[in-house]
């Protein structure tokens, strides 16, 4: 007994829902994971510990590039560039030179003796040698003034040529500043000029030159990039590794380039790897419950799921080496777009997207550049009217030129802070480019497939539907005249009032065009096909609970055809939900005039149902009560009309048909107010024209031509009259 109960239970846990939705979820990320992290798993075949388990032969011909050689001639050539000077402020320097001039025929005039002179000129000199220092300073106080004259002319001579030359920071250096004086002397000096003039030139001279380090970093940036990239080719055939060889860098890059994925990972690693996906699977399943519980999650989710582990799959599978601009995450959001809605697409290629750069290492520039454009690509999905299919293509050509101006301007602003090569930014930008058009194209061959797979609808397919050439409402034009009218001016009514409460106007139009395809199977009991067909009205001579019959049974005829015709399932649902669970009046009624009410019950004359469930299955329900009661009035006033639409709406509430519906209050006053207006303008007066019609057509045939012929000789006459002013 414990047994069976167990047994009972387990079966019961097992066919819930939850259980289902937990497999799948586990089946998806487990899936997920091992897409990612397959990649990671080649390297480990091939590398142990850094040392080459067996020989690894080149498939193909392979360049890498030596970036360590590379590096090193690069950081050789940018040694030997010198700094790059510019000439500072030295008007200082003869300002010196002056006030030296100054202090010094100061001291020689002071009233003091010759050893305090001494020392004090001995102050303003640092000299090294003394005996040098001692024959200046005894030069200056003892030479004439001419003489000393001379001495600073000939000084400030040579300061000026110096400066003119430039003085760094290595002219300054001992030894080389007194060459450098001599070198520069304005004129011929004598032994004792030559002496002196040096002796002060040394004590004002310093750099005027000084390093430009903005000049100097594009100088030796400039020198870096003159260096050629150091390439190791390996020929188809060639050893890249041999067993027991060290992994350097240089044979890591090539067997990149020979497919191997160079991710040592472990088991942490993949775990980390499943919880991430894990988490992001659940924020967007807690979104989607959250936020957009309109959208059918089953089939979202079976969509976003398929089209996850196709985009991994492709990623994984991009060749090492090729530009990973090419994955096609446009596609992806364009075609959740077209089956949910671009909020929730955004949303699901993000996270898609942000497991792939975390799982196969892509660059920052990767990811900000794609969450850019799918941002463009979300924003003008959503402006589509889906009238056409190929108003894709437009989406997928603007989505290639955002990517183009997107990923060059981040590449722009990386190449300021590193060294990127310029092909590298070209081939990206073309790559991003192709991608717009590669995904929109890929988007139209998909979305066929995906409509058939899930038996879904995508805005486009309704846009089909509703073509008047499908072969169900050319039957219905042909067999079902009445009925045919009838659903165009419930499609209207649906489309109008959809719109103006935020509906699905594309979804109702054609639920309404095909709500009534079963009354294809007896068109001729139906009140609005009969005075097409000349025929009386079949239900007079029946009994009422077989007439209920008939009419009730065209939802359950019409899912019949339905499904001969592969209509999809949200048609369906318009076809069963129209009338809800609602009471054939008439013929209840009927049939307790002739039974009496003890013997008839109301349940014998409602429609199977469901109620209507969405809010455009709703509007159908009202829309196709009101046209057929407004039908019924001969010229009603506005007045009447609007009492009707109450009436009818009134009546469904009351009998419980909208519950279930996620229509307001305010949403029925607004659909009210809707079809008012429309039903007005279908109702318009026209002119009433007498009765003897045909003999007023025949007095205005004889009236016209001469009221013409007299209208056309005045206004020649005018003209005429006209020209002959002027030329007067």
């Amino acid at each position: 007994m414990i047994k069976l109960n167990f047994k009972e239970r387990f079966d019961e846990i097992t066919s819930s829902s939850n259980f289902r939705f937990a497999m799948y979820f586990i089946l998806f990320t487990v899936a997920m994971t091992f897409i990612i992290s397959s990649q990671n798993f080649f390297f480990q075949k091939v590398v142990e510990n850094g040392i080459s388990k067996k020989d690894v032969i080149a498939e193909k011909t392979i360049v890498v590039i030596d970036t360590k050689k590379t590096e090193r001639q690069r950081k050789e050539v940018e040694s030997k560039i010198e700094p790059v000077l510019t000439t500072a402020e030295d008007d200082f320097i003869k300002t010196n030179l002056n006030s030296l001039e100054n202090s010094i025929k100061t001291i020689r005039e002071k009233d003091t003796t010759r050893f305090t002179k001494q020392d004090e000129l001995s102050v303003l000199f640092d000299i090294s040698d003394e005996n040098k220092k001692l024959y200046v300073v005894n030069y200056l106080l003892n030479s004439n003034s001419n003489d000393l004259k001379d001495v600073f002319e000939q000084a400030k001579l040579t300061l000026t040529n110096l400066l003119a030359t430039g003085i760094t920071e290595k002219d300054t250096e001992k030894g080389n500043l007194q060459q450098l004086i001599q070198k520069h002397f304005a004129l011929n000096l004598t032994k004792h000029q030559n002496t002196i003039v040096t002796a002060l030139l040394e004590q004002v001279i310093v750099p005027n030159m000084v390093v430009d380090e903005i000049a100097t970093d594009i100088a030796k940036k400039n020198a870096r990039n003159s260096v050629k990239p150091y390439e190791v080719v390996f020929e188809k055939g060639d050893k890249i590794l041999f067993e027991g060889e060290p992994v350097t860098k240089l044979k890591r890059d090539a067997l990149r380039q020979a497919g191997y994925s160079l991710i040592d990972i472990n088991f942490l690693g993949i775990l980390g790897i499943y919880i991430f996906i894990a988490f992001t699977t659940f924020i967007f399943i807690k979104f989607k419950e959250d936020y957009e519980k309109r959208h059918p999650a089953k089939t979202n989710l079976a969509i976003v799921a398929v089209l996850s582990l196709f985009v991994a799959l492709i990623s994984v599978m991009l060749p090492t080496g090729f530009s990973p601009y090419i994955l096609p995450f446009p596609a992806f959001i364009i075609i959740l777009s077209i089956f949910s809605n671009s909020r929730l697409a955004f949303l699901a290629t993000l996270l898609l997207l942000c497991n792939l750069t975390l799982g196969l290492h892509f660059g920052i520039e990767f990811i900000i550049s794609f969450v850019l454009i799918l941002l463009v690509a979300e924003i003008t999905v959503s402006k589509i009217k889906f009238s056409r299919r190929s108003d894709l293509i437009k989406v997928g050509f603007y989505v290639s030129l955002t990517g183009l101006v997107v990923v060059s301007s981040v590449y722009l602003l990386e190449k300021f802070l590193i060294d990127i090569d310029n092909v590298l930014i070209v081939r990206d930008a073309i790559m991003t480019m192709i991608n717009g058009i590669l995904s929109a194209v890929i988007a139209l061959g998909v979305m066929p497939m995906i409509e058939s797979a899930f038996r879904v609808t995508t805005p486009y397919g309704l846009a089909e539907l509703v073509d008047h050439n499908q072969p169900l409402l050319k039957r219905l034009q042909m067999e079902a005249p009445g009925t045919y009218h009838h659903s165009l001016l419930v499609s209207n009514l649906c489309e109008a009032a959809a719109e103006a409460i935020g509906a699905d106007p594309t979804i109702a139009r054609a639920g309404a065009l095909y709500h009534d395809i079963g009354k294809l199977k007896r068109p001729l009991f139906f009140v609005e096909n009969q005075s097409s067909f000349g025929i009386e009205n079949p239900h007079t001579k029946l009994n009422p609970k077989i007439s209920k019959t008939v009419i009730i049974s065209h939802t359950k005829d019409g899912i019949e055809l339905a499904k001969e015709y592969n209509l999809p399932p949200i048609i369906q649902d318009f076809i069963l939900q129209h009338h809800g669970n609602g009471l054939a009046s008439y013929f209840y009624n009927r049939a307790v005039q002739e039974e009496g009410a003890e013997n008839i019950k109301e349940e014998q004359f409602r429609y199977p149902g469901p109620k209507p469930k969405t809010k455009e299955a709703a509007i159908l329900m009202i829309a196709d009560a009101t046209e057929s009661a407004v039908r019924s009035l001969k010229t009603p006033t506005s007045e009447e009309i609007d009492i009707v639409i109450e009436k009818i709406i009134t009546e469904r509430i009351n009998d419980g048909q909208l519950s279930d519906s996620p229509l307001t209050l305010k949403d029925l006053k607004t659909i009210a107010s809707t079809f008012s207006r429309i039903i007005r303008g279908m109702q318009h007066e026209r002119i009433k024209y007498q009765n003897d019609i045909d003999k007023e057509v025949e007095k205005a045939k004889l009236i016209l031509p001469d009221v013409i012929d007299k209208e056309l000789d005045d206004k020649i006459k005018s003209l005429e009259k006209d020209k002959n002013d002027t030329d007067n």
